[in-house]
């Protein structure tokens, strides 16, 4: 089976990384990760690439000043060099423009720890029970331009528990984001959509 090289772009530590590695690892999963790319040379997603085996390069945002611009062209680069098809955002800290946005778009991800199109941008679990939701989740999403915005992949919900706070919310979400993400990819690479049940998985 051929098999699509997707790169995974992370600024910290990458821990949905680490189960997309761990899904290509099946004989059977239509992605090979090929190349993790960080803005941070001290992400220690990077480590993670080269403890298996992963091609590993950090560029770092700050040597290009506030030039995004050639900062992403960088990017754009190296994601070419490396025969990339696929582009998986990770914990990306970094708003991205149209200059890659357009140049892959349908061909890059994110998962966004919220149920979108509720609660885009940061903040998403104090906002979650600020707002009294009964549930919340996570998100694969297709970028775009527009930020949290694009066509949603797959969802992976959970029930918001009386006495919850962020930080109990934020790891459950994490939970759910390392199953949805690896599944998310699948079928998009597969070409078959998910459905507006088949996409969402529900845990407790």
């Amino acid at each position: 089976m051929a098999r699509t090289r997707v790169a995974v772009l992370v600024s910290g530590r990458g821990s949905n990384l680490h189960a997309l590695i761990a899904a290509s690892a099946a004989p059977d999963y239509p992605a090979e990760i090929a190349l993790v790319l960080s803005n941070n040379p001290a992400s220690p997603g990077l480590d993670t690439a080269r403890d298996a085996g992963i091609q590993a390069q950090a560029i770092d945002h700050r040597a290009h000043g506030r030039d995004r611009a050639a900062h992403e062209q960088a990017i754009d680069a190296a994601l070419r060099e490396a025969d990339i098809g696929c582009v998986c955002l990770a914990g990306y800290m970094r708003l991205l423009t149209p200059l890659l946005t357009t140049r892959w778009a349908g061909r890059m991800l994110n998962i966004h720890p919220s149920l979108l199109p509720a609660f885009p941008g940061l903040q998403t679990h104090a906002r979650a029970l600020q707002a009294g939701v009964t549930l919340h989740g996570c998100t694969v999403h297709l970028v775009t331009e527009r930020v949290d915005d694009g066509p949603i992949l797959g969802q992976a919900a959970i029930c918001v528990h009386p006495g919850d706070t962020p930080e109990t919310l934020a790891a459950r979400v994490l939970e759910q984001e390392h199953l949805l993400y690896p599944l998310a990819l699948r079928r998009h690479l597969g070409g078959r959509a998910a459905g507006p049940r088949e996409g969402v998985l529900l845990a407790v």
